[in-house]
């Protein structure tokens, strides 16, 4: 009875974590952009093409094109790519802007432009844009706004720290980049 009773203590445990089924991560697909889940569909010859629009405090934007060579689908969007040098490690950060996006990050651009830092909040303040794959904001900080690039939504490696005037310029390079898409 005892090693019966010690047997079960031993099992129960593994037995629990075991019957538990993992629940499949439904937002996975909710991370990426469009363009991207189009260039890594499977049954597929995906042809990349990508155009330089210009750079800004090392993050270089292009616009990608996404070619289904079988099926002849196309599609479009704006992509970041930024050279992460760490003490210890580098890496390059790549970020897509879906062109159903991009209107609103231009948007949410200039106003944080014309209405979010020209005010001076007493506390600390975030202000962020997030689209499926990036994001972009400000923070208040140190009796100063700050404004930043993030291209990989889920990287703290991958912040693009702008300085003043910078907004300005990703602003003109996203208008140069929408109209090449």
């Amino acid at each position: 009875m005892k090693k019966v009773i010690l047997i079960l203590a031993i099992i129960t445990p593994f037995y629990s974590a075991f019957s538990q089924t993992a629940k499949p991560n439904t937002d996975l697909k909710e991370q990426k952009s469009k363009a991207e889940l189009f260039s890594n569909k499977s049954g597929s010859l995906i042809q990349r093409q990508f155009t330089d629009v210009g750079s800004l405090r090392g993050c270089q934007i292009q616009v990608a094109q996404f070619t289904d060579l079988i099926g002849g689908e196309t599609t479009k969007a704006v992509r970041f790519e930024y050279a992460y040098s760490g003490a210890y490690s580098s890496d390059t950060k790549i970020g897509l802007l879906d062109i159903d996006e991009v209107d609103a990050l231009i948007k949410s651009l200039n106003i944080i432009k014309d209405k979010i830092m020209p005010t001076t909040p007493e506390v600390y303040t975030e202000v962020e844009y997030k689209s499926r794959g990036l994001q972009a904001g400000c923070f208040y900080s140190k009796k100063q706004w700050s404004t930043f690039l993030k291209i990989e939504r889920f990287d703290e490696k991958s912040y693009v720290f702008m300085k003043d005037g910078d907004i300005i310029q990703l602003l003109s390079l996203l208008n140069d980049a929408k109209a090449k898409l």
